[in-house]
C-alpha cells in the first residue's frame, strides 16, 4: 500500500493548537465587536442548491470557483463559497417575523476553487455581518464604522490601512451616461477597472481602447483619465456632480468623519466584483509594504432577498477574512502572545500518579484547566513536554508534596517557584486570568 501524504488538501491548512489559538483570538475580537453593536449570531448550512449562487453572484464565482456535485437525490448542490445568498434566503424565509433593523452575523468557513496564494486559500474563514431593513447612508456608515472598530480592536492605527469607498450607482452612471458605453461595454469596463491595480498602465489603456472602439477611443480615454484622476468626490467631472449617488457619498463621508473615521478615501476605480452590489461599496486596504493588499470589503445589496420570493429588503454587509486579518496582524506586529488554554501541567515525581490525579480532579472542580503527564517518563522529559505545549505553569507532585499538602508551583515564563496549597494554586491561576483578561479588555476598548 502506498504511503499517504501528510499534507492537507491543496489550498487548505491544518490548525495545530498554536494556530487554533490565533484563529480563536481573531474570532473572539470579531464576536465581541459585533455583539457590542447589537448583531446577533446565526448559522447556515454548508451546502446550498447551486442556483442560489448562479442567480446573482456572477459567473466567475458560481461557474468557475464553486465546488459542486450531484447528490443522491439528483440535486446539484454546492459547498458554500460565500454567506450572502444564504443569509438573504434565511431572511426571506422569516421576512415577517424578524425585527428590523435586523443585525446579524456569523463566523463560518467556505470553499472556492481558485489558485491558492498568500492570504487566499480554497478553504477560508470569514466574519459576515449584515444589517437588513435600513435605506440610506446611515446603514452604510454603520457597517464601515463597524469595520473600522474591528481594526481598532486589533490595535491597528489609522495610518496602517485605508478604507476605500465608491458607489455602484455612480459606477453605472459613469459607464453609461458619462463614458457612453452600452451594457456589454459597461460590464467589460467594470471588470477592467476591477483589475486596474493588477495590470500595467499601458495594458489598461490598450484594453480600454478596445472596449471604446476606434471611433470613440480618443474621447473615451480622455474622459477615463479625468475619472481616474479624481481623488475625492469633489474632483469628479461636473457632469456627475448632481447625481444621487454622489450626494450619498458626500453624506456618507460626513457621517464617517463625525464618527471619528479619518482614514477613508474615495476610489473611483473600486468596483467590488460580485454582481449583487447595488449601492455603496468599500474595501479595507493594508498599507504595509510587505502586505500591500485589499484585506476585505463589503457594500450595499438591496436585491438579494427579493430573489427568494419576498419583498426586497435594503441590506448592507461586509466580510473580513481570517487569513488576511492574520497577515495584517503579523505584518504590523500586532498579534499578542497567546498561551495554551491549559493552565497547569502536573509533573509526576516517583510513583505519585494517584495523588497527582486526585490533585488534578480537585483543581478542575474549581475551574482550573489541568493536564497530568501519565507517561511515566523521567521528570526532565515531562518538563520539556509541558514547555513545548506552552503551558504557563507546572505543579510537581511527589511523596513529600503529598505528605505536606503543599506543592512546588513553577511559572514557566519567569522560572519563579513557590510552594502552594491547592487553594492557593487556584487563587494564583484565577488572579493570572484576571490580569490577562484586564489586559485584553484594555486593548479591546482602547
Amino acid at each position: 500500500m502506498a504511503t499517504l501524504s501528510s499534507l492537507p488538501y491543496k489550498g487548505t491548512r491544518d490548525y495545530y493548537p498554536e494556530d487554533k489559538r490565533v484563529q480563536n483570538y481573531i474570532f473572539n475580537v470579531w464576536r465581541q465587536v459585533a455583539e457590542r453593536h447589537g448583531y446577533q449570531e446565526y448559522g447556515a448550512p454548508l451546502l446550498e442548491p447551486l442556483e442560489v449562487y448562479t442567480a446573482k453572484s456572477g459567473q466567475e464565482l458560481a461557474g468557475e470557483q464553486t465546488y459542486t456535485f450531484v447528490d443522491r437525490g439528483d440535486r446539484v448542490v454546492a459547498i458554500r463559497p460565500e454567506m450572502t445568498p444564504s443569509i438573504s434566503r434565511m431572511v426571506a424565509a422569516k421576512r415577517q417575523e424578524l425585527g428590523y433593523p435586523a443585525r446579524l452575523y456569523s463566523i463560518a468557513n467556505f470553499m472556492r476553487y481558485e489558485r491558492p496564494q498568500r492570504g487566499r486559500e480554497r478553504e477560508f474563514w470569514q466574519l459576515n455581518a449584515d444589517i437588513f431593513g435600513v435605506e440610506g447612508v446611515l446603514a452604510d456608515a454603520e457597517i464601515i464604522g463597524l469595520a473600522h472598530e474591528i481594526m481598532t480592536a486589533f490595535n491597528a492605527k489609522d495610518d496602517m490601512y485605508v478604507i476605500r469607498i465608491n458607489n455602484r450607482n455612480l459606477i453605472n452612471h459613469m459607464m453609461s451616461s458619462y463614458l457612453g458605453l452600452d451594457t456589454v461595454g459597461s460590464q467589460l469596463m467594470i471588470k477592467l477597472f476591477d483589475r486596474k491595480d493588477k495590470i500595467k498602465a499601458d495594458e489598461f489603456a490598450q484594453q480600454a481602447t478596445e472596449i471604446f472602439g476606434p471611433e470613440n477611443a480618443e474621447q473615451g480615454l480622455r474622459k477615463l483619465s479625468t475619472l481616474i484622476g479624481a481623488k475625492t468626490v469633489a474632483e469628479l467631472p461636473s457632469e456627475l456632480a448632481d447625481i444621487a449617488a454622489v450626494k450619498e457619498l458626500k453624506e456618507l463621508f460626513a457621517l464617517l468623519k463625525n464618527a471619528g473615521v479619518t482614514n477613508m478615501r474615495f476610489d473611483v476605480t473600486l468596483m467590488r466584483g460580485l454582481d449583487y452590489y447595488t449601492g455603496m461599496v468599500f474595501e479595507v486596504f493594508d498599507l504595509h509594504p510587505d502586505n500591500n493588499r485589499a484585506m476585505f470589503g463589503g457594500g450595499r445589496y438591496d436585491g438579494l432577498v427579493g430573489l427568494f420570493g419576498a419583498d426586497p429588503i435594503p441590506t448592507v454587509g461586509f466580510a473580513p477574512g481570517l487569513s488576511t486579518t492574520e497577515l495584517f496582524l503579523r505584518s504590523h506586529d500586532l498579534l499578542p502572545q497567546l498561551p495554551s488554554t491549559t493552565d497547569i501541567g502536573i509533573v509526576v515525581v516517583d510513583d505519585s500518579l494517584p495523588a497527582a490525579l486526585d490533585l488534578a480532579k480537585e483543581l478542575r472542580t474549581e475551574g482550573v484547566n489541568v493536564e497530568v503527564d501519565i507517561s511515566g517518563r523521567k521528570i526532565d522529559k515531562q518538563i520539556k513536554a509541558a514547555i513545548k505545549k506552552e503551558i504557563p505553569f507546572m505543579v510537581f507532585v511527589g511523596q513529600a508534596e503529598v505528605k505536606d499538602g503543599v506543592y512546588n508551583f513553577k511559572d514557566i515564563q519567569t522560572a519563579a517557584e513557590e510552594k502552594l496549597s491547592p487553594a492557593r494554586i487556584v487563587a494564583k491561576i484565577k488572579d493570572h486570568r484576571r490580569k490577562s483578561a484586564a489586559s485584553d479588555d484594555d486593548e479591546l476598548f482602547a
